[in-house]
């Protein structure tokens, strides 16, 4: 598991195939990421990776062939691969975070958000592994912004309930866990629909039809390789240093409501924007939402921890190889 371990490599040459047995350097600090196939999961993983750590992944249903299958809610299989793995820092992406489905599929999500995640803080706790457990901006009601890591949680939506409980739960079971807060994110997806903030990109580009798109509540869309890279410098500062422990908010500082977001995506790809229309009313369907739940993320600041990339540079490199008008692709990028 650390220095130098064999592993097999296909090489090609022009007709022909052989499989070579060659010595690889193991990194001796070891980190396993739940939720690894996920949008944040997958940034985790590779932040951890290019800098020197052994990164396991796992996942549920999308893990194979890259990353670990683990069923979380399996609490002999969390048991199995850690006490194999022997991690000396968990990061748990893994959660439903999408605030209609809790609402609609509430035990599960509970099962999910809290069960889930009190054992797993358990299972870091016996072995000595940190655990990052990554929470969200709707633990509050979005009345009273910004809002520091001792102001209290007031979350307005089952989801939100579900990951303050997830929270508790991992504090209780672990006293050396550390709980990050963050708010909407955005990456490099895979699909549009990963993502709160892509999903917007094809009402964006159709721009021969009219799309509402809501002016009401204050965003921070925060990149997850941002995130990512705070996981990291939190586990690094933490091998250091043991008191590095609760509660804690990370937030890209750029306030946006969606309509906002989409005008913004629309300029970085010189695209139209006459078509989006701002709605300024609160929404009235599906889970309520806090109109501005901006996190003050002075706590980590101040440790020397932190990375924002400018929203109109982190959306185009997210959201082109999605780019209907293929002709604009090519002059900006070749």
């Amino acid at each position: 598991m650390v220095g130098r371990e064999k592993e097999l490599s296909i090489h090609f040459v022009p007709g022909h195939c052989q499989l070579v047995e060659e010595e690889v350097n193991v990194p001796s600090r070891r980190v396993l990421i739940t939720g690894a196939t996920g949008l944040l999961g997958r940034a985790v993983h590779k932040e951890f990776q290019k800098n020197n750590w052994h990164a396991v992944g796992c996942g549920f249903r999308r893990a194979r062939p890259k990353f670990e299958h683990v069923n979380l809610l399996d609490s002999n299989a969390v048991h199995r691969i850690i006490y194999d793995f022997e991690p000396h820092v968990i990061v748990h992406c893994a959660a439903e975070r999408r605030p209609d489905v809790v609402e609609n599929q509430p035990d599960a999500a509970v099962q999910l958000n809290v069960d889930a995640s009190g054992n797993l803080a358990k299972e870091a706790a016996a072995i000595g592994a940190f655990l990052i457990y990554i929470s969200s901006d709707y633990v509050f009601d979005g009345t009273n912004p910004p809002y520091s890591e001792e102001d209290i949680p007031s979350p307005l939506n089952l989801y939100g309930k579900t990951k303050l409980e997830g929270e508790k739960a991992v504090l209780e079971n672990n006293l050396g866990a550390a709980v990050l807060r963050i708010p909407v994110l955005y990456g490099e997806v895979e699909k549009l629909e990963e993502s709160a903030v892509t999903v917007m990109f094809d009402k964006v580009q159709f721009s021969n039809k009219s799309a509402n798109m809501d002016h009401w509540q204050q965003r921070f869309p925060t990149h997850v390789s941002d995130v990512a890279t705070v996981c990291r410098q939190l586990a690094e500062k933490r091998m250091l240093d043991p008191s590095i422990r609760g509660t804690f908010h990370w937030s890209g500082n750029e306030q946006m409501t969606k309509y906002e977001m989409a005008c913004a995506i629309a300029d970085a790809f010189s695209l139209p924007s006459s078509h989006l229309r701002p709605i300024t009313d609160s929404p009235v369907l599906g889970a309520q939402r806090p109109r501005n739940a901006q996190l003050d993320c002075s706590k980590l600041e101040t440790l020397g921890i932190g990375q924002r990339t400018p929203f109109r540079i982190g959306i185009k490199e997210s959201l082109w190889p999605f780019l209907i008008d293929k002709r604009w692709r090519q002059t900006v990028f070749h």
